[in-house]
């Protein structure tokens, strides 16, 4: 059974992505909105990154500016290891299967984050391509995006590039990794972005190698969705995942493999980062970092 129909699943291997409306709806996206909403309030006792994941970086990321009165958690890191709306979204629902139709049966969850955009927030996303950070044997890889509110235009929506997704960029500048592909080329890119908007319960599927990047949120509503990776059971890692999860690896449709397919590319190995999540990388400040 398809979830996706065929013109959807031919505009993600044409273009790199596909917008799926209604994924998840009703009694699962409200649980996962009163969670972002829990963990909103929850972050107004914080003045600095909070929390603890596998690796040891913080798990709420704060931007620069956070008060208790101006709330700012731009990142929750694998939320699906202390959330149970979480789990049943990426690994349960529907979700899952949108993913099969563009990458095959066999598929492995990889890591996820939930991203926000608060009103005021000068949060913006530099172009990147995600394979970039998480270099694999083979690209059967994609990112899902999933709306837990309408994300209009000026919102700051993500925005992708089609047909990027058969061109790596580097994401170093000399030999320094930073995690973004060459302002120089920003302009070309932006020129055919589209931006990813739609209701709540929306799904994006975005390959692994789809160059995209976003701008801040300049309304006065909240922009939220959770962002995970996924993987074909056959593709294997070339480093150590970039955000390590106690689900890394956990097959979410179809069966394990223990053969790695091997795709023919050269492909840059990132250098790993201290920062909480990849803002710190591309020079954005924390709220502790701002207020020293």
């Amino acid at each position: 059974m398809s979830f996706l129909n065929a013109e959807q699943i031919e505009q993600f291997h044409r273009d790199g992505y596909v917008i799926a409306p209604g994924v998840v709806t009703g009694a699962p996206l409200e649980a996962l909105q009163r969670q972002l909403t829990d963990w909103v309030e929850e972050s107004r006792g914080h003045d600095a990154n909070w929390g603890q994941c596998l690796d040891g970086k913080a798990r709420f990321d704060l931007e620069g500016g956070h008060r208790a009165d101006h709330p700012r958690l731009r990142r929750v890191s694998n939320p699906v290891e202390i959330s149970e709306p979480c789990r049943f979204a990426l690994f349960d629902s529907a979700v899952p299967d949108h993913v099969a139709d563009c990458i095959g049966p066999d598929v492995k969850f990889h890591h996820c984050k939930l991203n926000v955009k608060l009103p005021g927030t000068d949060t913006e996303v530099g172009w990147h391509q995600d394979h970039a950070y998480d270099p694999h044997t083979n690209d059967s890889m994609v990112t899902t995006l999933l709306f837990l509110c309408d994300i209009t235009q000026d919102m700051g929506p993500l925005l992708v590039a089609p047909g990027t997704h058969r061109t790596p960029f580097s994401h170093y500048d000399g030999e320094k990794f930073t995690g973004m592909i060459d302002k120089s080329r920003q302009k070309d890119l932006e020129s055919i972005a589209v931006p990813m908007t739609g209701k709540a319960g929306d799904l994006v599927v975005m390959h692994t190698w789809m160059a995209h990047g976003g701008g801040p949120n300049r309304t006065d509503r909240p922009r939220a969705l959770i962002i995970c990776d996924y993987t074909a059971a056959d593709a294997f890692p070339l480093k150590a995942p970039a955000m390590p999860s106690t689900y890394y690896a956990k097959i979410v449709r179809g069966k394990a493999t223990r053969f790695a397919r091997l795709a023919e590319r050269v492909v840059e190995v990132p250098d790993d980062y201290k920062d909480d999540s990849f803002f710190g990388l591309q020079g954005q400040k924390t709220a502790a970092q701002a207020a020293e």
